[in-house]
């Protein structure tokens, strides 16, 4: 299976790292980056496709070892079932409630941050 990753820059977390506000700030730096800068429709397990709604982000694990900060995260979001719209069609689009898990590696020295999909995470 290819990688379903992608990289995006986490600065403030970066900045944060060793204070007791890290996570906080991890999670509003997520939360604003929103669904459409992470993997999430790789994510998805019902529907077909993510919704342009705001995501929920938990913090599973954190750890820290040779100036790289790995943190396993959890994303709630929507995603949405689209049906043909058709009069007839007993399945008009509607959001459904998802989740799936997230690895991020956090370079110490400042590039990129790695996001991956955690395989058996949701």
């Amino acid at each position: 299976m290819p990688d379903q990753g992608c990289k995006i820059r986490l600065d403030r977390a970066l900045a944060a790292w060793g204070t007791p506000g890290f996570a906080e700030v991890l999670i509003q730096e997520l939360a604003r980056l929103g669904a459409d800068r992470l993997p999430l429709q790789q994510g998805l397990s019902t529907g077909n496709y993510v919704a342009d709604e705001p995501i929920t982000v938990v913090i599973n694990r954190i750890s820290g070892k040779d100036d790289v900060i790995r943190v396993t995260v959890g994303i709630f979001f929507k995603g949405v079932i689209g049906g043909c719209s058709c009069t007839d069609d007993p399945t008009p689009a509607s959001d459904i409630n998802e989740y799936c898990e997230l690895q991020l590696e956090i370079a110490g020295t400042g590039t990129a941050t790695a996001v991956v999909l955690e395989p058996d995470g949701g």
